[in-house]
């Protein structure tokens, strides 16, 4: 089957996607270099999910019709599949899913089943919920052992570290979700074990919250804790401590999340199949175990017209990209090449399919429409109950040509006497952050994250990245200029600045300039329609008190969302906003000192300890001098009988880490850049691991100076778990960009670079 494309029209592709496109979707040869063109690329999707089509008889002309019809919508931006969709479609691979559930029972052999599993999931590109509910608490006794069990936390561990070692499909780290039910024995510890964030670095975590906990929440009473197996109550704890914990933690860095499993099971199209326990890492998808779905977005500000001098949506057009969409997306279930035969047959047999939107604050931005006004939510409401009307006449439609999701007959359509349809669920609003920047859009309902930002700042060079419509809007009525951008981006909003009309300070708000509550209402006006769940973080000021999240969650459950993700700004250990950078901010990190930084002079005498280490290549001594004051002041490092480059390297490291201490630098900041760093040669201390040189220093220096004065009593190096390692930080907590060094965003429950595409959630 041929798709015939127009290639003299060349497509209108932004540098930033065509960055992107080439360096995480477009085919490379066995050297990395690019062999596929973006239009290439439209056609291997296109040409690949049209195929589907031949499986129910359709014709060969019938198939390069519906192919065409996919590759003008791809390369128009006005609809775009999942990730894996485009990574792996037409290619050897072939697995197109993003979303995967796998289910943790209560036994070794179904724990390590599902590591396995996930491995293999991860190695091909997707992500993976988990619930770890059915694992008996912590110090609960193994009949069959005499032992006493780790528990689910302890196991989450295990999970994160076999996620470490999988690079997901050679494009990014495997990204997981991890959900404890809130009347789980181990709840308190659950709710705290991303208390440092820098622990289970690979897993978003939510609590399960069930209508009776709420319920006693809102009463104030106690509810019962219960044992997984027995089922039986092992005590109680008061619901408004519990929930003010939770809420407490995600004031304090976005972790946990909460979604309302009750809620969600409400909504279950095959309860007799099994009852939802989990969602996949961003929360927007719950799946009951071994589902997957397949995701895609309608680009909707690609929808407006215009009639009479006046700017509409076009509704025909976007009932035309519906019943595309959903027709890909059914066609994706047939083409995929699952990883497991388990996740095949149950993603056939209720053929769940998520389309969801992106686009919506450039839509509004053009309707000159604020985001957090009522008319915006109106409108919110009304775009989603029109997609999902046309989504389910689609399926309708398919289901008579295809035949009905086979599990149909035990479905709640059928116990309701409803029409066949082909899907048992349609609707998803999902993260958008790769494809968006794809698209030359906003993330899928998110506002602004800003409307001028620095891109990359090198040789003092600093280029300036402007929302396109502000741009367009600020040059047609006289207000543009270099240094209005740059003031912009210093500031992150244009809420204070003079010269911007208060017309377009209305229509160009940012996430920071809308109340949380707006978000929230924008939220539940999407989930009134959305068959699964949607995606969304509501965004709170550094200085926002802890009623303020309470309160949205209060509203969340009330207004019917099925989940909420919450982010304080500077709210992780260290940032992850990255708008200033002109003037003692760069890369998310505040310099609060801009002049320069001297080190104290050396005393006469110093004192010290040596600490000895053995490491994969010989014994290391350590040596930290402190001055009179007893503040570390030197250290120096030596290895056996090693000359040459390691001697060198050793002793560059020492004079490095000496010039940090003398100037001030915390220790903690010494220790997390040097801990973790692997060399090929690991060694085993009592305590534990020693990955490398580097390593045993900064254990060294944490043992000895843990909080900035010296200790000198004999102890154990402290032992850390193998999966600790710097790329961890860099990618997680520290707001840049592993691949690219530019400033990572909070968007949609994910860390997203909107320079290269990176992203982790």
């Amino acid at each position: 089957m041929q798709v015939e494309t127009n290639h003299s029209k060349k497509l209108n592709i932004s540098e930033n996607c065509l960055k992107v496109l080439e360096r995480r979707y477009l085919i490379k040869d066995i050297k990395g270099k690019v062999i596929e063109t973006p239009e290439e690329m439209f056609v291997r999707v296109a040409r690949y999910i049209a195929q589907a089509d031949k499986i129910y008889g359709a014709t060969a002309e019938e198939v390069k019709k519906t192919g065409q019809k996919f590759y003008d919508t791809l390369s128009n931006f006005e609809f775009m599949p999942n990730s894996p969709t485009l990574m792996n479609a037409g290619r050897d691979l072939a697995q197109l899913s993003a979303c995967f559930v796998l289910p943790v029972e209560d036994s070794m052999e179904s724990i390590f089943d599902a590591i396995k599993n996930t491995a293999m999931i991860h190695k091909s590109g997707g992500g993976t919920g988990f619930s770890f509910s059915r694992l008996r608490a912590k110090n609960s006794v193994v009949r069959s052992t005499g032992g006493v069990s780790s528990g689910p936390v302890s196991f989450m561990k295990v999970f994160n570290a076999a996620t470490q070692a999988v690079k997901q499909g050679g494009t990014r780290r495997g990204a997981n979700m991890g959900i404890l039910r809130i009347d789980h024995p181990d709840i308190l510890e659950f709710i705290k074990c991303k208390e440092n964030d820098k622990d289970i670095t690979n897993f978003n975590i939510s609590v399960a919250l069930t209508e009776d906990f709420m319920d006693k929440v809102v009463e104030d009473k106690e509810y019962s804790l219960i044992d997984p197996h027995t089922k039986n109550a092992v005590g109680k704890l008061k619901a408004k401590e519990v929930f003010d914990l939770i809420v407490e933690m995600a004031w304090k860095n976005g972790e946990p999340g909460i979604v309302f499993i009750d809620r969600m099971n409400q909504f279950n199209p095959t309860p007799k199949l099994g009852q939802y326990e989990s969602t996949n890492p961003c929360g927007e998808q719950v799946l009951l175990p071994f589902e997957s779905c397949n995701l895609g977005s309608i680009n909707i500000s690609k929808l407006i017209s215009e009639k009479n001098g006046q700017k509409e949506i076009d509704w025909e057009k976007l009932k035309t990209l519906v019943h595309l969409g959903v027709h890909f997306l059914d066609n994706v279930i047939d083409m995929n090449k699952f990883p497991l035969e388990k996740i095949e047959e149950m993603t056939k047999k209720n053929r769940k399919i998520g389309l969801g939107v992106m686009g919506l604050a450039d839509m509004l931005i053009q309707l000159e429409i604020p985001y957090n006004s009522d008319e915006a939510v109106e409108l919110a409401e009304k775009i989603m109950g029109f997609i999902s009307r046309e989504g389910k006449n689609k399926s309708r439609e398919l289901a008579k040509e295809k035949g009905a999701f086979p599990s149909f007959n035990d479905s709640v359509f059928f116990e309701k006497g409803e029409e066949k349809i082909r899907n048992s669920t349609l609707t998803t609003i999902a993260p958008t952050g790769t494809i968006s920047i794809i698209s030359n859009t906003s993330s899928g309902i998110e506002p602004l994250f800003a409307i001028s930002y620095y891109r990359n700042v090198m040789d003092n060079d600093k280029l300036i990245e402007v929302n396109p419509l502000f741009e367009e809007i600020a040059k047609k009525e006289g207000f543009y200029s270099r240094k209005l951008m740059e003031e912009i981006a210093d500031k992150g909003s244009i809420k204070d600045i003079d010269i911007v009309p208060e017309k377009y300070k209305k229509i160009f708000v940012t996430a920071h300039d809308i109340a949380p509550l707006w978000h929230i209402r924008m939220q539940a006006a999407f989930q009134g329609h959305t068959d699964n769940a949607v995606s969304k973080t509501v965004n709170f000021h550094h200085d926002a008190a802890k009623d303020g999240v309470r309160e949205v969650y209060m509203l969340a459950y009330k207004l019917g969302c099925k989940g909420v993700t919450i982010y304080r700004d500077k709210s992780r250990e260290e940032q992850v906003l990255n708008i200033s950078s002109s003037d003692g901010t760069k890369a998310g990190f505040e310099i609060k000192d801009k002049k320069n930084v001297a080190p104290r002079p050396r005393p006469v005498v110093t004192t010290g300890t040596t600490t000895k280490v053995t490491t994969g290549c010989g014994n290391l001594y350590i040596t930290i001098n402190v001055d009179d004051k007893s503040m570390p002041f030197e250290v120096f490092i030596q290895m056996g009988k090693a000359g040459g480059c390691a001697a060198s390297q050793l002793e560059a490291i020492g004079r490095l880490v000496s010039l940090a201490l003398r100037s001030g630098v915390e220790n903690k900041r010494i220790v997390d850049q040097l801990r973790g760093i692997r060399c090929p040669s690991p060694s085993w201390e009592k305590s534990g691991r020693i990955f490398s040189c580097a390593d045993a220093i900064a254990r060294v220096l944490e043992l000895r100076l843990g909080n900035g004065k010296m200790h000198h009593k004999e102890e154990e190096l402290e032992p850390h778990s193998p999966h600790t390692m710097i790329e961890d930080r860099l990618g997680t907590v520290v707001g840049v960009c592993p691949d690219c060094s530019a400033p990572l965003r909070h968007e949609e429950g994910c860390m997203v670079c909107r320079s290269c595409g990176y992203s982790k959630c």
